[in-house]
C-alpha cells in the first residue's frame, strides 16, 4: 500500500493508536487532489487492458436474443445498477439483478438468451456462488468484471474483463474507490461499443428520451408497456401443478382471478421456491393457498415511472394491470418498463 509523510503541521496519531484528524487545509486539498491522481492513473492502466476480451464481451452481448443480466454485491452492486441503466438508455436493454434476492425467487427474470455481467472485486464473493452454479446450469453466458483474473468467478466466466487496480485512493487501500471507478468506466465503455457496433442513432436516443428523461417520465404510461396478449392467470381453484407451468413459461408471475375476472391474488416464482423448501409435495396444493392476496396492482393510465418506483420499493418484478373493477387487462414487467426508458 503506498502511503503518504504527513507534513509538519498536520495532526498526528493520537496516543491511544487512533489516527487523529487533519485540520490543515492545505493538507485536506492535496490529499483530495492525491484520490483524483490516482484514480485517473488506474484509469490510463486499464485503457491498456481493453483488447480482445473486451471485444469478446462485445459480440457476446450483441449476438445474445436475451438481454443483459448485471448482478453484484455491495459497492458493486451500486456500480451494478448504473451499468445496467446505462446499457438500457443507449439501446442494450439491461436489468439488475440482487445477487440474494435472486436465489429466493428473483431467478425467474432470468432467460438461456441472456447474458450475464457478474461484478466483484475478490472474484471471491461467497453471495455470488449461488447464482454462478443457476447460471451455469442454465448455460446463460458469464462476463466477469473482476480484479483477480485467477478467481472463482473468472475461472467460472466465459468472457473476464480485467478490473484490477494498483491500489484504493482510500488512505488505508481498503473502501472501494479506485476499483469502483475502474469498474464504472469500464461498464460505460462497454455500453458505448454495444451503442456503436448497433448503430444506435441519436433518433433512437430521442425515441428513448422524448423530451429528456423528465418528458419521458412524465409521458409514458402503464398502457404503452404492458401486456395484453396471452396474459398468465388461474382461477382460485386451480392447483399449483398448473401455476408450475405458467410460471415457467410467462417470466415468473401468475395472477389468481375470482369467478369474475378480478384479481384477488398472486403467485411468483418467489412463493414457489418458498414452497418447494417447506412442502416436498406441492402440486395438488390449490393455488388460493399459496398466492399473496391482496397485491400491488397497476391501472393502464398510471405514470410508468410510479409502476416503477412501487416495485423497487416492494421489491416486484411485475405487476397485473386492471380495471376500475379490478378486472385483469394485462401485466407490466419491470425489465419492460426499464427498457421503455421509465427510469
Amino acid at each position: 500500500m503506498k502511503t503518504d509523510s504527513l507534513p509538519a503541521n498536520a495532526q498526528a496519531p493520537a496516543a491511544n493508536g487512533k489516527a487523529g484528524g487533519i485540520r490543515d487545509e492545505a493538507d485536506l486539498l492535496a490529499r483530495a487532489r492525491r484520490v483524483v491522481r490516482v484514480e485517473a492513473d488506474a484509469l490510463l492502466a486499464l485503457e491498456g487492458r481493453i483488447g480482445d476480451s473486451f471485444l469478446r464481451a462485445v459480440r457476446l452481448i450483441a449476438d445474445a436474443p436475451g438481454r443483459v443480466i448485471v448482478a453484484g454485491i455491495g459497492k458493486s452492486g451500486i456500480i451494478g445498477r448504473k451499468i445496467a441503466a446505462t446499457m438500457t438508455s443507449t439501446g442494450t436493454p439491461a436489468t439488475f439483478l440482487h445477487p440474494v434476492e435472486g436465489l429466493h425467487g428473483d431467478l425467474g427474470i432470468v432467460g438461456r438468451g441472456d447474458v450475464a455481467i457478474l461484478i466483484s472485486k475478490s472474484g471471491e464473493s461467497s453471495e455470488l456462488t449461488g447464482l454462478i452454479e443457476y447460471l451455469s446450469r442454465l448455460g446463460v453466458a458469464m462476463i466477469a468484471m473482476t480484479g483477480r483474473l485467477d478467481s472463482t468467478l473468472a475461472r467460472a466466466a466465459t468472457v473476464t474483463l480485467d478490473c484490477s487496480v494498483a491500489e484504493e485512493a482510500c488512505p488505508h487501500d481498503l473502501a472501494p474507490t479506485t476499483s469502483t471507478t475502474v469498474t464504472l468506466a469500464l461498464g460505460d465503455a462497454l455500453a458505448v461499443a454495444l451503442l456503436l457496433h448497433k448503430g444506435f442513432t441519436r433518433e433512437d436516443f430521442a425515441r428513448l428520451h422524448p423530451g429528456g428523461a423528465l418528458g419521458r417520465k412524465l409521458t409514458l404510461r402503464v398502457r404503452d408497456v404492458m401486456l395484453t396478449d396471452d396474459v398468465p392467470s388461474l382461477p382460485l381453484d386451480a392447483s399449483m401443478r398448473q401455476c408450475v407451468v405458467l410460471l415457467a413459461e410467462k417470466r415468473g408471475t401468475v395472477p389468481i382471478l375470482d369467478d369474475q375476472s378480478r384479481v384477488v391474488g398472486v403467485v411468483t416464482a418467489g412463493d414457489l421456491t418458498r414452497l418447494m423448501e417447506r412442502e416436498e409435495n406441492f402440486f395438488g396444493i390449490p393455488v388460493r393457498e399459496v398466492m399473496t392476496r391482496n397485491p400491488k396492482l397497476a391501472e393502464p393510465d398510471e405514470l410508468a415511472s410510479a409502476a416503477v418506483f412501487r416495485m423497487e420499493t416492494h421489491g416486484i418484478m411485475a405487476l397485473p394491470v386492471v380495471d376500475e373493477e379490478r378486472r385483469l387487462v394485462g401485466i407490466v414487467h419491470l425489465h419492460d418498463l426499464m427498457r421503455a426508458g421509465a427510469v
